[in-house]
């Protein structure tokens, strides 16, 4: 992952928001969330909480009185997170690093993460970092994508960028998003770090989009994919993303579009 890849700024976290979240993540959120209050954590943490999707999900299913803090290393995430969010009194936004948890020991039942783990410049620190805030009995709970192949549209994307820069072209989406999903790693990096009994489920959604530019703008323009394809040509923004779109429209049709998504769910507990 480069340094660059962490940095959501801009127009980027609304972008992502308004696209993004609806073509990808709500359904992975909605579960997320499910499994979460079958726990009935009373203090829960969310890291990279980005735009709040699993936030907006989760804190209506938790009881009266249990306690939420959300964060996320990009204050324009959470920013734009809690403007979205229903007024709860529960509910804490701060600005923390998942690998230096501003937090106390044994301060949560629940840490829960939605893909962001892949973003993590050393998960055996941020893996740590969230045992260490877990009280004995606690859980974390998270999920990353699995392999980009297995995920149509962004496969698309990255395909169609490849052709349109074929001298560079933009990885981003294969590098980071979709460059965490050996669940042999991940199993091992999570025992290493002290977690036990280790559940990894992967799970398959459907990704629905009106129009094939939807896509092509939600991962061209609400991702840091953009920042990729405006260092290659500042000018060429709105061109790669009508090349994308034109390569989703000629594999799936012009009108209401659909394809597979997936990604693993990792449960790990602390004894």
């Amino acid at each position: 992952m480069l340094e660059t890849d962490k940095v959501f700024a801009g127009s980027i976290p609304e972008n992502y928001d308004r696209y993004m979240v609806p073509l990808i993540f709500e359904p992975f959120a909605e579960d997320l969330a499910q499994r979460a209050a079958c726990l009935s954590p009373s203090a829960v943490l969310e890291t990279a909480a980005g735009t709040g999707v699993v936030t907006r999900a989760l804190a209506p299913k938790l009881s009266p009185g249990a306690s939420y803090v959300a964060t996320d290393l990009n204050q324009p995430m959470l920013d734009c997170a809690a403007s979205r969010q229903t007024p709860d009194s529960c509910i804490k936004w701060r600005q923390a690093d998942a690998l230096a948890l501003p937090f106390e020991n044994a301060a949560f039942d629940l840490v829960c993460c939605q893909f962001g783990a892949m973003f993590f410049p050393d998960r055996s620190s941020a893996y740590r970092e969230a045992k260490r805030v877990l009280k004995p009995g606690g859980h974390f709970l998270f999920n990353v994508w699995d392999r980009i192949e297995e995920n149509v549209f962004a496969d698309d994307v990255t395909n169609a960028l490849a052709k349109l820069f074929p001298n560079d072209p933009p990885r981003f989406l294969a590098r980071t998003p979709h460059g965490y999903h050996d669940t042999a790693l991940i199993r091992r990096e999570l025992e290493e770090a002290g977690f036990s009994r280790v559940v990894i489920e992967t799970r398959a959604e459907q990704s629905r989009a009106s129009s094939p530019r939807l896509p092509a703008v939600a991962y061209c323009q609400g991702t840091l994919l953009r920042n990729e394809i405006e260092a290659r040509d500042a000018g060429k923004l709105e061109a790669a993303t009508d090349y994308a779109a034109s390569a989703i429209a000629g594999k799936h049709g012009s009108g209401e579009v659909a394809a597979k998504i997936q990604a693993h769910v990792i449960m790990a507990a602390v004894i």
